[in-house]
């Protein structure tokens, strides 16, 4: 399963959504051992690629249009090494029983895709047993955005609300406003689902800050924010099951 801490590991990654394959992307780009040598939006793109390069480690989203990516692994006779991405854990125990070096759950924290990473490259990991109903560490309570030309640690329980506004969005916290140049769906795939909800294509609220709702607006922190004629269902089913 491992591999030599010396050897650079070539590296395809495989999703149909562009926020998602971005955050696996940037997680590649911060790990040194891992090469990254293309990019796909599909099955047909990845097996295309797969037989013009030597791919050591495949990230492949597994809710995919035409085929599963579990099902493309199948189809495949010599099929390299696989961490599996998806936001459904319903797949978790078919993705093992392909033998994948792991299986991660969206969105990706960068600790635990290092974690996934490590039991590729050998170096030593600790509670390495697969588990995707597992409690988020203290460390993925958080997410890092840049703004006023640096980093910015924000705990995801301070967050109140996430405001687009066209190619920046606007963070409203418990304590601050904070405003970086980063596209709101960006934003959303580094927040864990249970957590938050998308309510309009420029609103992501915090489902604990939610103070009241109707068909058409929700309350927060003293502020109406609109529902969007198409989240309103995954809205409603969100809010009635809490």
């Amino acid at each position: 399963m491992t591999m030599s801490n010396n050897k650079i590991i070539t590296c395809l990654a495989v999703d149909d959504e562009p926020p998602a394959l971005d955050v696996v992307t940037r997680h590649i780009a911060a790990i040194p051992s891992l090469c990254l040598v293309g990019v796909c939006m599909n099955a047909v793109q990845a097996l295309a690629m797969l037989r013009q390069q030597n791919i050591d480690l495949l990230f492949l989203d597994i809710q995919m249009p035409q085929i599963l990516g579990t099902q493309f692994i199948r189809t495949l006779k010599n099929p390299p090494k696989v961490i599996f991405t998806t936001a459904y854990r319903k797949f978790a125990v078919e993705g093992f029983e392909l033998d994948a070096v792991d299986y991660l759950l969206k969105p990706i924290t960068f600790e635990r895709f290092l974690k996934a990473v490590n039991k590729v490259i050998g170096l030593p990991v600790q509670d390495t047993t697969p588990s995707p109903t597992k409690k988020e560490t203290v460390s993925d309570r958080f997410i890092h955005l840049r703004a006023d030309r640096k980093v910015q640690k924000i705990a995801l329980d301070d967050i109140i609300y996430i405001e687009s506004l066209k190619d920046y969005c606007k963070i409203i916290t418990t304590s601050k406003r904070i405003v970086t140049r980063q596209p709101i769906s960006s934003i959303e795939s580094s927040l864990p689902a249970g957590d938050f909800i998308r309510i309009h294509r420029s609103y992501i609220v915090s489902l604990n800050k939610i103070e009241s709702y109707t068909s058409e607006l929700i309350e927060i922190a003293r502020q109406e924010l609109p529902i969007g004629r198409m989240y309103r269902h995954e809205v409603e089913r969100s809010l009635r099951s809490r």
